[in-house]
């Protein structure tokens, strides 16, 4: 593909998932929350059982999108390529003290971006947390950091998590008794589901093609000085803020933000354990899911550790809320930054 075309597909990307990011709020989704893959698993978690919170659960249909998207359009281009076995522990525990971090901030990657298309100035402190925890990434992997090599595997293995996405479509609809739909605070602020379902199928199949990654973007940048990414990055910021404007939902400040807190030094290491534990794994958890539904394994797994770090972080007191941080969420958030260090120490090639 030239360079050309590449950076026009992420622009495009961008474009979309900024437009929806604006659209979803429009729609019925919480504020400055269009798109959040760690709050909208940490729903799922909810909503299956994995934890009692009950203001956080309901199975997101953006989430079943973007997974189903990608799997739909990588089959479509055979670009549908089952592989894993690349350090699988080491993944879910990374993905893990990722979402501990998220949720610690109170958003991935991705809604960092749209809270600051949306005003609120503490994503503008996460966002220098974030690039910092990526840097500190960069590090590793300019001393050779690796997970090793992943290897092919069964089509079932690869379609799996598409195959559980379904399921959870059909609980969706079906609405046993033994799911959970909040009926109050973010879980119950809900889009329609055919349109929460179909934004994630487009965001989806956009990540898919252009190879969108709030993470690779700023390593891009430092690594390679390659621009392409990052370019993304930017659209997504520019197009939900024109469509904030537009829509009456911007509101340049600190304090009052939704589902946000003001506690700068930890939307700070909220989002430096983000960049830190994405970095070494390979993109952020939008680009996680993106690549689970292209058969990679190893990013299903990562999946995985975000759903368990996400009911871990609620069952156990360690999320943040807008009241602000908690002792536990503190302390797991400094655990967390040590133990992706002793990760990236550990997985670096002595021949560096």
């Amino acid at each position: 593909m030239s360079d050309k075309k590449e950076r026009t597909l992420i622009i495009a990307a961008g474009a979309i998932v900024g437009l929806f990011g604006a659209l979803l709020v429009k729609f019925g989704n919480p504020k400055n929350m269009g798109f959040c893959i760690a709050c909208f698993l940490r729903d799922i978690a909810g909503a299956v059982g994995l934890h009692k919170a009950a203001v956080v659960q309901y199975i997101r249909p953006e989430i079943i999108g973007l997974v189903l998207g990608a799997f739909i359009i990588a089959l479509a281009t055979k670009e549908f390529k089952p592989k894993g076995g690349s350090s699988p522990f080491t993944r879910f525990f990374l993905a893990f003290f990722v979402m501990v971090g998220a949720l610690v901030f109170l958003g991935c990657p991705l809604r960092m971006v749209l809270r600051m298309a949306g005003g609120d100035l503490n994503a503008y402190i996460g966002f220098v947390g974030f690039v910092c925890g990526i840097l500190c990434g960069v590090f590793f992997l300019n001393k050779g950091f690796s997970l090793k090599r992943s290897y092919a595997q069964p089509a079932l293995e690869g379609a799996g998590i598409s195959i559980v996405m379904v399921a959870l479509l059909v609980l969706l609809v079906a609405a046993p008794a033994f799911i959970a739909f909040s009926e109050s605070g973010p879980g119950s602020m809900r889009a329609p589901l055919a349109i929460a379902l179909c934004a994630g199928l487009i965001v989806g199949a956009a990540a898919q093609k252009s190879r969108l990654c709030m993470v690779g973007g700023i390593r891009d940048v430092v690594l390679f000085k390659d621009f392409k990414l990052i370019t993304g990055f930017a659209v997504i910021f520019v197009v939900c803020l024109i469509a904030n404007l537009a829509l009456g939902n911007f509101k340049l400040s600190m304090a009052e933000q939704p589902v946000a807190h003001t506690e700068s030094l930890w939307n700070f290491l909220g989002l430096f354990l983000v960049g830190l534990g994405s970095c070494l794994l390979g993109g952020c958890p939008l680009r996680q899911l993106i690549l689970a539904g292209e058969g990679n394994g190893d990013s299903a797994v990562a999946v995985l550790g975000f759903i368990v770090g996400a009911a871990f972080c609620h069952n156990f007191g360690l999320a943040s809320s807008g009241n602000g941080t908690t002792p536990a969420g503190r302390i797991a958030c400094i655990i967390g930054i040590a133990v992706c260090a002793i990760i990236g120490f550990m997985n670096l090639n002595n021949d560096q």
